[in-house]
């Protein structure tokens, strides 16, 4: 049986916590937030020991103190890249909920990325390494899209499909029965946070096909959230669609 370390943050990793601390909660050493959130309420009602981040180096002495060993880690939702001696504590690594069908739109911004590429979409487990969402894939689930989504419905279909694939795959993985295959990252894409707005420019001199511009508009609409934009005489604009199929 493994001994795990969960740093988890919102809904998915409030509903990966709310599920381990139920079914498995013996096999939990401490669960790591980011705040005194309902992660942590959920942790406390189940008597696991819960703290509130602060740095790898804190977090790791915690561990060590408890004369713990840790056989699995997992990043759950983590906002947070991990660094050492943090990432180096599980004896079998660190594994990450990404929400994309990795190596595609590794990075940021995944549910736009998906979409302007065309790229297919999903959601990955993976061992964590030194890059930025490169390592090996344990387990993965594919999602259909169409042109009825757009960034929103992305964004919600992963926080559904995660839940459950992590659910579907964690009796190997606290058996420590599992595979890892390395990501061919020779395919796929990565993007950084900074990348999405100059994106979502669209200007008004240049030329698109009607599939890109579309696939632009549906990836940056997500109610709430900034669109894309045009700039026309000095003044910003921005700009949304709502495609449906039709009746006719």
């Amino acid at each position: 049986m493994s001994r795990i370390l969960l740093l988890a943050d919102g809904i998915v990793g409030l509903e990966i916590v709310s599920w381990l601390t139920t079914t498995h909660a013996k096999d939990i050493v401490v669960i790591i937030t980011t705040s005194d959130n309902d992660i942590a309420e959920v942790a406390r009602a189940a008597g696991v020991p819960t703290i509130v981040f602060s740095t790898d180096e804190t977090v790791a002495a915690w561990v060590r103190e408890r004369e713990h060993e840790i056989t699995l880690g997992f990043t759950l939702w983590w906002p947070k890249i991990l660094r050492a001696p943090l990432l180096n504590l599980p004896r079998r690594g660190f594994i990450n909920t990404h929400p994309s069908l990795l190596p595609h739109a590794r990075g940021k911004h995944y549910n736009f990325w998906t979409i302007v590429e065309g790229a297919p979409f999903g959601v990955t487990l993976h061992l964590i390494d030194e890059g930025i969402d490169t390592g090996p894939i344990v387990a993965q689930r594919a999602i259909a899209y169409g042109w009825e989504d757009d960034g929103e419905s992305l964004y919600k279909k992963a926080q559904a499909a995660m839940p459950a694939l992590f659910r579907d795959i964690y009796p190997q993985l606290r058996l420590g029965n599992f595979q890892a295959h390395p990501q061919d990252l020779t395919s796929g894409s990565f993007h950084a946070a900074k990348e999405i707005d100059p994106a979502s420019m669209i200007d008004l001199d240049s030329q698109y096909t009607g599939r890109q511009l579309l696939n632009l508009l549906r990836a940056r609409t997500f109610a709430g959230h900034p669109a894309c934009y045009f700039v026309d005489e000095g003044r910003t604009y921005e700009v949304r669609v709502q495609i449906g199929e039709s009746e006719l």
